[in-house]
Order: C-alpha cells, then structure tokens, then sequence
C-alpha cells in the first residue's frame, strides 16, 4: 500500500533527516506555543504534531488566530497528527482545512511518509472516532503499511499515549493493537502527546515489559504550548520526566540510530538527550 504523498513539503534526502515538533500547542490564552514556536524556527527539518493543536475546540478561527500566527509559520514543512480537542469541531473540520492534503485522507487521518532511511507513520488515535481495534480499517491499514515498507527503521506518533504518569489522563490500553503492529515489525520509536508533559520510557513491549533489544521506546511531548499537568507516581520503565516546562523534540535520524533531544524554552533548564539504535523483529 502506498504512502500518502503531497506536494509542498520537502522530499527526504539520503543520510541524516531531523524532526522536530510537540503536541497541545496553540491556546490563544496561552504564550507556550510562541515559546515553542520560537525554539522550532531554528531548527531546519521536518515539523510534526502530536495532536490538539488549536485549542479549545479546534475551529477555522483557532486555527487561523492562535495556531497560524505561531507554528503556523512552518506549516509548508509540517506533517501533522489530529487530537481530541481538533475533534471539538464537527467531523474535525478546521484541522482538515487547516492542513488540507497533509492531514491525511479526510475523515481518517492516518498515513505515512519517509524521512532519510526512516519510514514514518502517522496514525489517529481517537478511537471513538475511528476505530482503533483488532481488525479495524486503521489497524489493517498499519499492518499493510508496515509490510509495504522495507526500511530498518520505523517510527510512529500520534496524540493520545500508550503508557503516562501524568495526574490527568494516565495510561490508553485502547492503543494496544497499535504497539502490536509496530512491534510485530521491529518500529524503534512511537511518539505522543495527550498529556500535557514531557516523559521518556525505555523501550518496552506492548503488554508493559521492559525490552532492550526489540522493545518500542516512547516519547510523550505534550508540551507545546498548552497548560501543563502534574505527575502521579511513575508508571514502569519511565526513565526521565519534566511536568514545568514547555518545550520541542528534536530527532536526528540515522540510517541506523537516532538521536533525541529535548529543548525547553527559553529561560527554562530541562533537557533530555541520547541515542538509540534501530533493531530487526522479535
């Protein structure tokens, strides 16, 4: 199954790719996402998102007055993902509006691209939207997609996170047959938002079992622009977490590794940095 293509955006180049972006970005009530805003426009590459993106209930207004004017500016260069909030809109209409070809076939929002050696995929986790289940037309469009794709090294993002400490939202086991596709395939890196924080797992399989070899690392990256959480106490396997700064992810993909880097924003001194390596399947 071929991915979904557009013109526009910059094709991906031989050797090194960098993408950098968050999730929970743009509130009109809120100056994080100038913040964040301001840390990506240094940064040349690929921009995604991780969901919510115009708050609160993600109209062509919002889109047009508190997204545009901020990350907005990169919006050639984006390939985003749709959140809950952007669902607050009838059918999700402002944010396929908004971002027209690159959000994805309308009314699904899932597809996929490359960056460098890496195949990236995009997938909508608002699974009372559309369905997120065993046998679902997503779910057999991931597996088909996977084994259409041959590269070493493969991540995924999309809004809603698998595993969280956050206070607010915690865990999504209804994601569960997501991480099972990836995993199944040998995917490095899934990356999420929801929560309004920022935590880092070391890699894991879909049931929660800490796997260094073939296990999944996840990211969440809430941290956009829009108000932050607090953290309960921490779920298994969390290795590093920040709920007081807003900020982006920066990665450096490698034709075998990558690198992650977390970049608060100003003022602020949160960071988070490392490598990992990509891996065949279990």
């Amino acid at each position: 199954m071929m991915w979904w293509g557009f013109a526009g955006l910059p094709k991906a180049q031989a050797g090194d790719a960098v993408l950098v972006g968050a999730g929970d970005i743009a509130d009109c009530g809120s100056s994080g996402d100038a913040a964040t805003a301001a840390l990506v426009s240094s940064i040349s590459g690929t921009v995604f998102t991780l969901g919510d993106n115009a708050y609160e209930s993600g109209t062509t207004k919002q889109f047009k007055n508190c997204y545009g004017p901020t990350w907005g500016r990169f919006k050639a260069r984006t390939r985003p993902a749709i959140g809950n909030h952007d669902y607050e809109t009838k059918g999700a209409d402002g944010y396929f509006d908004y971002f027209g070809k690159a959000a994805g076939p309308r009314g699904k929002g899932w597809y996929s691209y490359d960056a460098g050696a890496w195949h990236v995929i995009v997938l909508n986790s608002n699974c009372e939207k559309v369905r997120c289940d065993r046998g679902s037309e997503q779910e057999r469009w991931l597996r088909a997609d996977l084994a259409a794709h041959k590269n070493r090294c493969t991540l995924a993002y999309w809004h809603h996170a698998r595993f969280v400490s956050d206070s607010v939202h915690g865990n999504h086991p209804d994601l569960q047959r997501f991480w099972e596709a990836l995993y199944d395939y040998g995917a490095e890196l899934v990356l999420s938002g929801h929560a309004h924080v920022y935590e880092r797992f070391a890699p894991q399989t879909p049931w929660g079992k800490a796997d260094r070899r073939h296990g999944i690392r996840q990211i969440v990256v809430g941290t956009g622009g829009s108000t932050l959480y607090r953290f309960r106490s921490p779920r298994p396997h969390s290795e590093a977490r920040n709920a007081n700064t807003f900020g982006v992810l920066k990665l450096t993909l490698h034709n075998r590794g990558y690198d992650w880097k977390f970049i608060p924003q100003a003022g602020k001194n949160f960071r988070d940095s490392g490598h990992g390596s990509c891996h065949d399947r279990p």
